[in-house]
């Protein structure tokens, strides 16, 4: 049966009224939501870059011993050179014998360097992780608070919320897919999720400009529906508004 233009506004205005409902409801809980979602980013990024600190130490220690393990070598193949120094039959092999421990002990100096710079990338790296364990505690803690909160409001609020949107969803199937489209796209747009709103002291409610008395009484009349001329949102009368609202 087809709907009159005063029933299309009446079952309008009813889901606005729903709908503002849950807003409030989720009004309560605020920012905590997006807090929530941020704190568990920056503990996901905290946990990367520990991860990572803590392999890049990992590094650092092998490469300690594999120049620790180079120098211990070197140190053996100077022994074994020097032994081969008694044995030399002319200076040719005494200055390749010579030449091959100067290399050794270049490679030591150059082991031992890399083991200091290796030394000091772990005190820096270490204070870089310390750190980060101990902002990763503090983001850790501030997410268990701001659950625990965020908890707490939506138990006490999740009961009538649901009950809510079953309304709203049953007020929906009473509205053409065409208005609904255009009620869903108006309440996106608006800051305040009015897409439905009343005439107060002969302006809009929603976007509070002024509207002309013949415009107001058509509103009044009911018979099509009329939308604010400045802020799109859809009208009706305060009698209507009272009617939904006492019904």
């Amino acid at each position: 049966m087809e709907q009159t233009v005063e029933q299309k506004l009446k079952a309008l205005y009813e889901l606005q009224t729903i709908h503002t409902k849950i807003d409030k409801i989720r009004q309560v809980r605020g920012e905590l939501p997006m807090e929530v979602a941020d704190l568990e980013d920056d503990v996901e990024g905290l946990e990367t870059r520990i991860q990572k600190i803590k392999n890049e130490l990992d590094d650092l220690e092998d490469d300690i011993v594999t120049r620790k393990n180079l120098i211990r070598d070197a140190q053996a193949n100077i022994k074994k050179y020097e032994t081969q120094l008694n044995e030399v039959k002319n200076n040719r092999e005494y200055d390749a014998i010579s030449k091959e421990i100067e290399i050794q002990g270049l490679d030591i100096q150059v082991s031992e360097k890399k083991i200091k710079e290796f030394g000091y990338e772990i005190t820096t790296k270490t204070q870089v992780y310390e750190k980060a364990l101990a902002d990763l505690d503090g983001r850790r803690a501030d997410l268990d608070a701001k659950k625990a909160e965020l908890g707490t409001i939506t138990s006490e609020t999740e009961k009538e919320e649901n009950e809510l949107t079953t309304e709203a969803e049953k007020a929906e199937a009473g509205i053409e897919e065409r208005l609904l489209i255009a009620y869903n796209r108006l309440r996106g747009n608006a800051k305040n999720g009015l897409a439905v709103v009343t005439i107060q002291r002969d302006s809009c409610s929603g976007c509070f400009n002024q509207i002309p008395p013949q415009r107001q009484s058509d509103i009044r009349q009911r018979k099509k529906i009329i939308v604010c001329e400045h802020c799109g949102r859809i009208l009706v009368d305060e009698q209507m508004a009272l009617e939904v609202e006492t019904a």
